[in-house]
């Protein structure tokens, strides 16, 4: 028997609780009995947000957020500023330039963050800049984005909105909307809320909600404005995802209610931490320099490459994410956002290293096995 193990950085493993609420009988989303359930839903969503600005629950992956982010608040033509330093920030890029946006691209080394410094600057040579838009983990890179440093500079203009993809930030660790001055902020359902894919949110600041008044971006069913109308009634403007939305509402419970966010936080933490030092210990190299708690990225040994990743999921039943186009076979991404503990560490630790053994890397087995051991007691 093999048993199968997910350890991505989306979709994660589902708790047996949320799995159990999925499975209730479907209820009509406009019947009375349906209204508390996405009250809690919503109102526990501003409290991981940290906001008061309303949440917006879509149905779809996180990328309908990120594209509601453009079109609602944009037109044909206005210029937009993006970081783009791995794949999702080329996801922003290209986003924007499918509503006809100009975009201006601050290129950061895959692996590395982005400097403050170079978005003030690129604001100060085009005033014209609307929005700035990024990554405050840009998953592909397993690094994470100093969010609180670039909206600070991006507050001092009042024509120019802070826009952050928080898919695997939000639950992960501490990014207060409000606190941040953030006036758009998004995330997904497969990650930090421990859920299947299929649910999208998007909160919006009342700076944001007033570009939306003039943004001429085509757009129908990701209207946002439409949306937040409707909040009030615990409704939303269309047939949402119900069984999802029961299974959101089980998983906000066990994060807000019973774990809390500053334990949810610190696990995730912890979790990254003790992994990157146990792989430093038998020598492998981080991918990022700016390391993200939602995963940990790792540089593959000379000559093992995707023969490593290969072995984890066939032989030994571990699933985790490759590297994206220019680290495909090079890296392993192994997550720890969302439904994982130190248990689940030193076990796909264990596996990595059995992996890397039986492909013949030399190193002293059972090393990062103890390294994580020893860290997860202190």
């Amino acid at each position: 028997m093999l048993k199968r193990r997910l350890f991505t950085p989306g979709p994660v493993p589902v708790p047996d609780r949320v799995r159990l609420a999925m499975a209730q009988p479907i209820i009509n989303h406009r019947a009375a009995d349906f209204l508390p359930v996405f009250r809690e839903c919503r109102t526990k969503l501003q409290q991981v947000f940290q906001t008061k600005s309303p949440v917006v629950i879509l149905s779809g992956s996180g990328t309908v957020a990120m594209e509601a982010a453009v079109s609602n608040v944009l037109s044909p033509g206005d210029e937009a500023l993006v970081i783009r330093g791995g794949k999702f920030g080329e996801r922003w890029a290209e986003i924007c330039e499918a509503f006809g946006i100009q975009v201006t691209c601050i290129d950061v080394e895959w692996g590395k963050a982005v400097d403050p410094a170079a978005v003030a600057k690129a604001l100060d040579q085009n005033p014209a800049i609307k929005a700035v838009y990024i990554q405050a983990s840009e998953t592909s890179t397993a690094t994470r984005h100093p969010v609180k440093e670039v909206a600070e500079i991006v507050r001092r203009r009042d024509d120019c909105l802070m826009v952050v993809d928080a898919i695997t930030a939000v639950g992960v660790y501490n990014v207060p909307m409000d606190a941040w001055g953030l006036d758009i902020v998004v995330s997904g359902s497969q990650k930090a809320f421990m859920l299947p894919p299929g649910l999208a949110f998007i909160a919006m600041s009342d700076r944001a909600q007033k570009f939306t008044k003039t943004a001429k971006c085509p757009r129908y069913y990701v209207d946002i404005a439409k949306e937040i109308k409707t909040l009030d009634k615990d409704q939303t403007a269309y047939t949402p995802a119900v069984s999802l939305l029961m299974g959101l509402a089980e998983a906000l419970k066990i994060m807000v209610d019973e774990i809390g966010l500053e334990a949810t936080w610190a696990r995730t933490e912890k979790i990254a931490y003790v992994t990157r030092e146990a792989m430093k210990s038998i020598g492998l190299k981080m991918l990022s320099e700016a390391p993200s708690p939602a995963c940990t990225g790792v540089y593959l040994p000379d000559g093992i490459g995707a023969d490593l990743r290969k072995y984890l999921i066939q032989v030994l039943g571990f699933t985790m994410a490759d590297g994206q186009d220019q680290l495909k076979g090079k890296v392993l991404r192994i997550a720890h956002l969302g439904y994982f503990d130190g248990y689940d560490t030193i076990t796909v630790i264990a596996a990595i290293e059995h992996a890397l053994k039986a492909k013949g890397y030399n190193f002293k087995v059972g090393e990062a096995t103890r390294c994580a051991t020893e860290l997860l007691s202190e």
